[in-house]
């Protein structure tokens, strides 16, 4: 009898037959219990899923088709390890040296061959400029002129050709990486605007999976010039369609360079046209309208439940009552953050008395350190102690440190001052 195969069982098929594992294995003295993969999404890190190792070997089940960045991350000891994905199997092992992951060794082909291929292209970058400014300083007849010689042809050479079919993913990071963002002695001239627009315009799918998105897009604004910038991105915005998915992951990004650079001017202009947008809005996109409201003045500071609070006994943000509260996210490796917080510290008691309480929220990621630093800080502290993969910096729309915000007695946004003599000054202190 002739089989009759249903939609469903079609389908269920497909989806087995792109299913990909990654699979990791670790030393049995390495402490960590949980990982977290990710995937991309423009500069955005998707949460896939969490596992569990078992005898020392987590082991993820992705259920379609992907090809992109991906990235582990084991929260209790903050190492990430990234890697590659062609929709087939990925395999490595970490060597640990006190919990923390001292080298990757790659055992699937993609990933091995991807690991070779950016060691090489980074000495050619880095180091290759260095040699061949050395080597005016020695004859060619010397030994050592003769070692810098072989090491720059080394460098200089070809890099090994790489078969597109096989290797998809490879052979399109290399060749827009070297095209749009390389700074190679070899590399091909500027690229121009308009070409830049035609590889955002025309790009497949890992243009989002890539890493590429972002540094493209502030190469593209570089090579407009500063007086040019809305200009630049109006034609960019146009010829992709904002209302189009990759219209609006393009827009999502171009709102957060300009939050990042604090080009406060032109993320106002752009978040506005984000939000007045008619049509249904993609993922990427909705993430930086939810942290960018979150964070508006005379919106309700989100509320946050503490994880290892010091100095208070409240379970959450919203739990500690006061008049008035300031808000510093802050890291003990910031040195802006070391020449502000000591400000902060001689007018803490004057606050206190005004019944205006701090909490600092740390982007640390050793325990030691926060611990040394918190210990001269009298007011609430709390870390995730996993710097910039703590869930705050999305959620308040985190850029740099210090930042601060000042909340009214119902956790409304009252004032979002750029350093701290803004905050002194607001409450006439300075």
């Amino acid at each position: 009898m002739k089989k009759i195969y249903t939609l469903s069982a079609v389908l269920a098929a497909f989806a087995l037959q792109a299913q990909f594992t990654v699979t990791i294995q670790t030393p049995a003295d390495f402490k960590d219990q949980d990982a977290i993969l990710y995937t991309l999404n423009g500069s955005k890190d998707i949460i896939v899923t969490k596992e569990q190792s078992k005898n020392s070997t987590w082991t993820f089940k992705y259920p379609s088709s992907y090809m992109g960045m991906m990235k582990v991350y084991f929260p209790s000891s903050n190492n990430t390890v990234s890697f590659i994905s062609e929709n087939k199997n990925v395999n490595f092992k970490l060597d640990i040296q006190n919990n923390k992951v001292k080298d990757v060794i790659y055992l699937d082909e993609a990933n091995n061959l991807m690991s070779k291929q950016q060691e090489g292209s980074q000495k050619k970058e880095l180091i290759l400029p260095a040699l061949a400014q050395i080597k005016e300083y020695y004859k060619d007849n010397t030994d050592f002129g003769k070692a810098l010689k072989i090491e720059i042809d080394r460098l200089s050479g070809t890099s090994s050709s790489i078969d597109a079919t096989q290797h998809p993913f490879i052979t399109y990071y290399n060749t827009n990486y070297s095209k749009f963002i390389s700074n190679s002695p070899d590399s091909v001239k500027k690229v121009d605007q308009e070409e830049i627009i035609n590889f955002l315009d025309k790009s497949n799918d890992m243009l989002e999976t890539s890493s590429l998105l972002r540094p493209v897009l502030v190469s593209y604004l570089n090579s407009g010039g500063n007086t040019n910038v809305v200009a630049s991105v109006d034609k960019l915005l146009d010829r992709l369609k904002v209302e189009t998915p990759r219209g609006q992951t393009v827009l999502s990004e171009l709102i957060d360079i300009f939050d990042v650079y604090e080009m406060d001017e032109y993320k106002s202009k752009y978040l506005s046209l984000a939000k007045n947008l008619k049509c249904t809005i993609n993922d990427r996109l909705a993430s930086t309208l939810k942290s960018n409201a979150n964070i508006e003045m005379g919106a309700a500071f989100p509320n946050y439940k503490f994880q290892s609070p010091v100095n208070t006994t409240a379970k959450s943000l919203y739990d500690i009552k006061a008049d008035k509260k300031v808000i510093v996210f802050w890291s003990s490796t910031c040195s802006h953050c070391e020449s502000e917080l000591p400000k902060l510290l001689e007018k803490y008691n004057e606050l206190k008395s005004k019944n205006i309480q701090v909490v600092g929220f740390s982007l640390d990621v050793d325990k030691n350190s926060y611990t040394k630093k918190i210990a001269a800080f009298p007011w609430v502290n709390d870390s995730e102690l996993r710097g910039w993969n703590s869930s705050y910096t999305d959620m308040y729309n985190i850029h740099a440190t210090p930042t601060y915000f000042i909340l009214d007695a119902n956790n409304k946004i009252i004032n979002k001052p750029d350093h701290v003599g803004d905050v002194l000054e607001y409450f006439k202190l300075k």
